[in-house]
């Protein structure tokens, strides 16, 4: 499953128990869904957080793409929100 379609899976589980509607059978069943959706979601995010790259200039100046390293910081960090 696409994380998009995961994201609006969970989205729509999220929507349904705070509604309060259900049984506590069925909305076991959805928690763990739900579960299941964040996973995925991590699953995805984690694949697309490895392929990011940044552009770095050499002393030359010349560009080039290097593989962001993990935990390293980007001007993104710095921002908040």
């Amino acid at each position: 499953m696409k994380f998009e379609k995961a994201l609006e899976k969970l989205e729509e589980i999220v929507g349904k128990l705070e509604g309060g509607e259900m049984e506590l059978e069925k909305s076991l069943k959805m928690f763990e869904e739900g579960i299941k959706m964040v996973k995925l979601c991590r699953s995805h995010l984690s694949a697309a957080e490895k392929k990011i790259e940044k552009l770095v200039k050499d002393n030359n100046g010349n560009l080039s793409t290097k593989a962001l390293e993990e935990g390293e910081k980007t001007d993104q960090d710095e921002l908040p929100f």
